[in-house]
């Protein structure tokens, strides 16, 4: 099983953790990284994800999240199809950034896509391309 993660579920453990959804959130994804380094699902990384994490002006996250980049089984890079389906995916009201990531997803073929990101969520049924899901839904469906 192929899965990306946004940046948002990157930077779930750095949140304010005094929330009880953020908390289960970060458990969830910090159980799914266990599962990648165990080999049993495979995490597929992008140019966007590093564009996204450089950004990032906490410099411990940014060398933790991109440590990550080592477990990806393929980094994928802009190419004219990403951008197409990035493109329709834009069309639909979800923003740029999250559309790229979205495009890399589907241009790998993955399984799941998973976000923390409501926005995103709120818009999953309407992308037909590619499961989106929580860390939380991901575990209830995946792993349990």
């Amino acid at each position: 099983m192929k899965i990306y993660l946004d940046n948002c579920c990157f930077n779930r453990p750095f949140d304010d953790q005094s929330q009880i959804r953020i908390r289960i959130e970060t458990e969830a994804k910090l159980k799914i990284q266990e599962e990648i380094r165990a080999g049993k699902i495979q995490l597929i990384w992008s140019y966007i994800l590093d564009y996204e994490n450089n950004r990032n002006p906490y410099i411990e996250r940014n060398v933790r999240i991109s440590g990550w980049k080592k477990y990806a089984i393929q980094d994928i890079e802009e190419n004219p199809e990403v951008l197409k389906t990035a493109n329709l995916l834009n069309q639909i009201g979800i923003q740029k950034i999250d559309s790229l990531h979205i495009s890399c997803a589907v241009f790998s073929k993955c399984d799941y896509f998973l976000t923390t990101d409501d926005k995103i969520l709120q818009r999953a049924d309407q992308v037909d391309y590619i499961k989106i899901n929580d860390p939380i839904g991901f575990i209830k469906e995946v792993l349990s």
